[in-house]
């Protein structure tokens, strides 16, 4: 945000004036999208078991299911942490890029696998409609694959306003 806005790191409040505080408002919404993918794709994460010794068979499992080491614990580990206090940054693509690359990695039939494995432990730990684990797996996969595109898609639309610019002037000419 530091850099859209052109303010120095650890710019006092008192010394924003009214624009500085409306450049800040617009920047944050302009990222809002992304923002918000961010956290649903760390609050997706966060549904599955804990990567602690509890959680160790279950991470296993997926592991084995799904036929791809991107998901595991120690190769996401820094990036979750890098996502978490600054999703404004656009630090959520690269946990974003990771998990697309364990979805893309997974066959159909390891992703079933892998879905009945993520379905059990969701069933586990939540109330969850009576749906059959296969089903809630499956749709969690859907949900984490989507939202790691919109943290990417928000990421690649902000930082262009060239782009962001021929847009209306493309469908002016039309």
């Amino acid at each position: 945000m530091g850099h859209q806005l052109d303010l120095v790191p650890h710019l006092e409040a008192g010394r924003l004036d009214v624009e500085g505080v409306a450049g800040i408002a617009v920047v944050t919404a302009a990222h809002c999208d992304g923002y918000a993918a961010t956290g649903h794709l760390l609050g997706l994460l966060a549904a599955l078991p804990a990567p602690t010794k509890a959680g160790e068979n279950f991470w296993s499992d997926l592991w084995r299911s799904s036929g791809t080491a991107y998901l595991l614990p120690v190769n996401i580990k820094a990036l979750v942490l890098r996502a978490r206090p600054a999703p404004l940054a656009g630090e959520g693509t690269a946990l974003a890029r990771q998990v697309l690359s364990a979805v893309d990695e997974m066959t159909p039939s390891q992703r079933v696998a892998a879905g009945e494995v993520i379905g059990q432990a969701l069933v586990e730990s939540d109330r969850l409609p009576d749906l059959q684990t296969q089903v809630i797996g499956e749709l969690w996969l859907r949900d984490l694959e989507l939202t790691a595109w919109r943290v990417l898609h928000a990421d690649r639309r902000s930082d262009d306003p060239a782009g962001r610019k021929a847009f209306p002037d493309a469908w002016t000419s039309v």
